[in-house]
């Protein structure tokens, strides 16, 4: 997916799509983690879940680290939103490599752009003990 460190940089026009494809892939990731958490809610609270927007609101308010807005009130509810907010944890981690990855062997290409590559020679003339 990335250059070699052999071959140029990408051209700033190429990586301006990388990071576009990358931004797509993250926001792809985050509407279907909003999808599953408005399913979850409205599946698992169907007391104090009464519309969409309410599982949206919760949804997005775990996702974004800040907490539900709504205590859940069933065994089910309480349960998947303590899996919710392990996930939203990961999604974010997740999202954030997406979108620093292209930058960071960007960064880190240029250091090493047209280095030669170097020979092995850890096992060269060595022979093993018995």
């Amino acid at each position: 997916m990335y250059e070699h460190r052999a071959h140029a940089p990408l051209s700033r026009a190429a990586f301006r799509l990388r990071m576009l494809r990358h931004a797509a892939w993250a926001i792809l990731v985050v509407v279907a983690s909003l999808g599953i958490g408005m399913a979850g809610y409205w599946y698992f609270e169907p007391e104090g879940i009464r519309d969409w927007p309410d599982a949206f609101v919760n949804a997005a308010m775990l996702l974004g680290g800040m907490g539900p807005i709504h205590q859940p009130k069933t065994s089910g509810g309480k349960i998947f939103a303590g899996l919710y907010a392990l996930y939203a944890g990961l999604v974010f981690l997740v999202v954030v490599g997406l979108l620093f990855a292209p930058v960071l062997h960007r960064i880190l290409h240029k250091f090493h752009w047209g280095e030669p590559d170097k020979p092995d020679t850890r096992s060269k003339g060595k022979t093993a003990k018995r």
